[in-house]
């Protein structure tokens, strides 16, 4: 634990002000996010507010909890991530890490997605700290969510063991300040066809590794129809189905040579209750009739495997939950939504913490050039979270 002590509180900062500076952090998920973690951890030690700093194995990411208010139970956790999406290739109008404000929005790489949202924890720390709390807030800033969410467990891992067990989670991703109680899982895979190269004119002199992959992509099509017409029994998520994707396949080294070697990244984003490995058990059979009938059909050339990458938990509903019933009251709802992409918040989840994802601004405008946030959302997202929190 590190925590800062000054005589005087700092000059107070609106929420657009903060935001400023955040978005001129590049935090693009392939790089270090230290410097705006530091920006963070300065920022709180001028209110006298203790911080806990959990770096990755390399050294060059880092989550940061805080604690405002006594050490006990049945706090709140508000939680969000550093890390924003890449620019390269995407046609911004202005700097994509200088924030700026035309019209009612606010610009900026990762303005809604979620720096918006750390903007708003941040900017009513003094308010917090005035409040005389009987409970805590706790503020989660994690890292490598928008490629593995695995950044917040080392934070989630201090819950009940060297900071107190809270109550409820709020995870500020973009919904419009709607209540999303359900969310989809993803499952990520690389599959690699090994082959072996010989003349094209000869096909029986070696194993060729696109032939055999383009029968592996038919089968997740198929596997795609399936789940389509399955459908969704709660009808709550849009799309209405769990979905799978190829999304990038390369192999080969010439139209005259049988290829060596071909490898494609896919996924399943799925329902909450989706039989994952099912899905799994179905994919492999397949490969296997592949390589005994296509791929080894003239001799032990080639094999196929698949590596799990990655999964990413969803988000299953639980009706009346601690996190559903604070959310639905401060953000003045009557209903809960279902959204499809993923969060932090299967993890939080997994690791038995009641949870819902609830921010300011839209999904729409996330990952896209001129990201934006609206002035109007961000002071309403403010308003949410002052209620949320008691003050």
């Amino acid at each position: 634990m590190q925590t800062g002590a000054h005589d005087a509180m700092p000059e107070r900062r609106t929420a657009l002000e903060i935001l400023a500076d955040l978005v001129a952090f590049d935090t693009q998920s392939h790089k270090s996010n230290s410097a705006i973690i530091d920006f963070i951890a300065d920022y709180l030690a001028a209110y006298g507010v203790a911080v806990m700093r959990l770096p990755n194995r390399e050294g060059d990411k880092e989550a940061l909890v805080a604690t405002i208010g006594p050490p006990v139970d049945d706090g709140i956790v508000l939680s969000g991530h550093t890390d924003v999406v890449p620019v390269a290739g995407q046609n911004w109008t202005s700097d994509p890490f200088r924030l700026r404000v035309a019209e009612g929005r606010a610009y900026g790489r990762g303005a809604v997605d979620m720096k918006g949202y750390l903007a708003l924890m941040l900017a009513l720390v003094p308010e917090w700290c005035a409040a005389g709390l009987e409970k805590p807030v706790h503020l989660v800033f994690s890292y490598d969510e928008e490629i593995t969410c695995l950044g917040v467990l080392d934070a989630i891992a201090q819950f009940g063991v060297s900071l107190p067990r809270p109550r409820a989670v709020i995870v500020g991703e973009p919904t419009g300040l709607e209540v999303a109680d359900a969310h989809k899982s993803a499952s990520i895979y690389t599959t690699v066809v090994h082959g072996f190269e010989a003349h094209s004119s000869k096909p029986a002199l070696g194993a060729n590794a696109v032939m055999s992959a383009a029968e592996l992509v038919s089968e997740i099509n198929r596997i795609g129809d399936d789940l389509f017409e399955a459908g969704d029994p709660s009808g709550r998520f849009d799309p209405p189905y769990s979905t799978v994707s190829v999304g990038t396949i390369s192999g080969g080294t010439a139209r005259n040579i049988l290829a060596k070697e071909c490898r494609f990244n896919w996924e399943i984003r799925g329902l909450p209750g989706l039989d994952i490995a099912a899905i799994e058990a179905r994919f492999a059979a397949f490969c296997r009739s592949v390589e005994t009938h296509r791929l080894n059909r003239f001799g032990p050339y080639g094999h196929i495997e698949t590596l799990a990458d990655l999964y990413v938990p969803g988000l299953a509903p639980d009706p009346g939950s601690e996190a559903e019933r604070i959310a639905v009251r401060a953000a003045a709802r009557n209903t809960t939504i279902a959204v499809p992409y993923g969060t932090e918040a299967g993890r939080f989840q997994k690791a038995g913490l009641s949870v819902v994802v609830c921010g300011p601004g839209s999904i729409d405008q996330a990952h896209q050039p001129d990201e934006y946030i609206s002035l109007e959302q961000l002071a309403a997202g403010e308003a949410f979270m002052r209620r949320a929190t008691g003050i």
